[in-house]
């Protein structure tokens, strides 16, 4: 054990050095030099599309969520309830936390039981047990923001048929609620909500935003935030944002389609080394035994799996792409 011992210690070691150079390195002072005089200059101008990106700019700084600006235990949680009140399942962080012990404490006597060492049943146990969860929800948070995005634009062409008609804002996001399914109507229903009670529509569009993270609907509250500062009409510049999702939605199909071919290379180079690992395992177990109680091996094993990881890493964004 002293081997693994002092590979862990090390790893910790080099994990230390690295948030010390980052805590060391601070704020580049340069960027902040060049992010006053921009402010400088937007904001004693003349030019119309410089004062319009100024106030995008004011939107983007006000709609960040205040989690992200507290520190220390409670922001984590508040994170944590974000989240999974972005899959719309209706989980709670005590739940969330209960299941990540019992995955943890079952996987770990699972490995223990098969294979007598600790070390391993633990690092497996905790992997696991909080791997899981996480990717439960993100998996869900992703398939609500697909929902979302696929009725977004059909709710603004909504909203732009209620303005031109004569109908106020406050009513025509109501008629949105009513008439939109999916996690679109039970957002814009919290909307209503919420100013039914004597919040702003601003207040309420930014809590909405700040619950679901998603950039289409950012860019919906961005808009309607600097047409209250600009002017015009809103009707239009709703319409102008309609295309612009719909046209960003089929980019991203377009995206998908081209990187499929790639993302099925790397699901497959990644996961045939396990799926190898399964079947000698399943074939000849104790082939295979000595991983788990040889020192070397598994230092060897851990090495591997830490470089595949970084492969894996490394092809999930060659294929990914921001639009």
């Amino acid at each position: 054990m002293d081997v693994i011992q002092l590979f862990i210690l090390s790893l910790g070691f080099l994990a230390a050095l690295g948030l010390v150079a980052s805590a060391l390195a601070g704020p580049s002072t340069r960027k902040q030099l060049q992010r006053r005089l921009s402010g400088v200059r937007t904001r004693h101008t003349d030019d119309a599309n410089a004062r319009v990106e100024s106030q995008m700019k004011k939107a983007l700084a006000a709609r960040k969520p205040k989690i992200q600006k507290a520190a220390g235990n409670g922001s984590r949680s508040q994170a944590l309830a974000l989240r999974l009140q972005a899959t719309g399942m209706g989980w709670t962080v005590k739940q969330y936390v209960y299941a990540t012990i019992g995955l943890t404490v079952m996987v770990g006597l699972i490995i223990y039981l098969q294979t007598g060492v600790p070390l391993l049943s633990a690092i497996a146990g905790l992997l696991i047990g909080a791997g899981v969860p996480h990717l439960a929800v993100g998996f869900f948070m992703k398939r609500r923001t697909a929902q979302f995005n696929a009725r977004f634009p059909d709710a603004i062409d909504l909203l732009v048929r209620g303005l031109r008609s004569g109908l106020p804002v406050t009513e025509t996001l109501a008629v949105v609620a009513q008439e939109i399914p999916g996690p679109v109507g039970i957002e814009f229903k919290g909307i209503i909500e919420r100013i039914k009670i004597g919040r702003s529509m601003e207040e309420a569009m930014q809590e909405s935003a700040d619950r679901l993270g998603i950039a289409e609907f950012n860019f919906f509250v961005i808009s309607l935030a600097i047409q209250r500062e600009t002017g015009g009409n809103l009707a239009e510049t709703l319409s102008n944002l309609s295309d612009v999702l719909r046209k960003r939605a089929q980019m991203k199909l377009k995206i998908k389609a081209m990187s499929s071919e790639s993302k099925a290379s790397a699901y497959i180079v990644g996961s045939l080394p396990f799926i190898v690992f399964a079947m000698i395992w399943w074939v000849n177990p104790t082939y295979l035994g000595a991983f788990f109680i040889d020192e070397r091996l598994m230092i060897a094993g851990i090495g591997g799996l830490i470089w595949m990881s970084l492969g894996v890493f490394i092809m999930a964004k060659m294929v990914s792409f921001e639009i």
